[in-house]
């Protein structure tokens, strides 16, 4: 009872040393931190998983209903432990589509990231075939001419083509960082529909599966119509 309600959120962040860049402060990495935090607010009681990815993708927070966790792990999160250099989106949206299916969940995965590359486009395309998750992409990125703070490493600024592709290659939802709680109110909005989305269409196929009962239900009930099968004390 009451499972049609249940819905997860995997939640996978880019842990890679373009994602200490100081064009946003204090750093794209922390920033979004904050922002995760700011977006569990509005969406209490929501499972959420955390998953980091660089290279290679690892689950970083089994599903949780405990804001304060997520907010411990995320905070914790830095290109130093990750074991392998380079970006793989697609492996972490792999990693949290299989957490949703083992925990029999439905959900969306929200991507965190700075850039993605068109040389990842055909591993999105590829996910999107397998997968009918709802993705959401959270951009935490300064456009181009915006200076980096003093001893920030070098990144990529605001590529919003590149984005776009990706998001078309995925099907997903596009949201930049903004300076006030416009992306926050935006992005809750989103994953609000899609998870709705999903709720709706676990349960329409459980409602379809049940009509097959239908017929052996029947059978004996039509026998219980026959005369004499009920008796009667007076």
């Amino acid at each position: 009872p009451g499972a049609d309600n249940e819905t997860a959120l995997v939640v996978a962040v880019k842990v890679a040393p373009d994602m200490l860049a100081r064009d946003i402060q204090p750093s794209r990495l922390e920033r979004a931190t904050e922002k995760i935090h700011d977006l569990l607010r509005r969406r209490p009681g929501t499972k959420t998983a955390l998953i980091a990815y660089s290279g290679s993708a690892h689950l970083a927070l089994p599903l949780t209903v405990d804001p304060r966790i997520i907010d411990f792990f995320s905070q914790a999160l830095s290109p130093a432990v990750m074991p392998r250099p380079g970006d793989a989106p697609a492996a972490a949206l792999a990693l949290g589509a299989s957490l949703l299916r083992q925990a029999a969940i439905p959900g969306a995965i929200l991507l965190v990231t700075d850039y993605i590359s068109a040389g990842q486009l055909a591993a999105l395309r590829a996910f999107r075939e397998k997968s009918t998750v709802a993705v959401h992409i959270y951009v935490f990125a300064a456009d181009r001419g915006v200076a980096l703070a003093a001893a920030s490493p070098a990144a990529p600024p605001l590529d919003r083509r590149s984005l776009r592709r990706a998001a078309a290659a995925l099907g997903a939802s596009l949201t930049v960082v903004s300076p006030d709680d416009r992306d926050v109110r935006r992005l809750a909005g989103r994953l609000e529909k899609s998870l709705a989305a999903a709720r709706r269409q676990r349960g329409g196929r459980w409602r379809d599966e049940g009509c097959w009962l239908l017929p052996l239900l029947l059978v004996p009930g039509i026998l219980f119509f026959r005369r004499g099968w009920v008796v009667v004390y007076e």
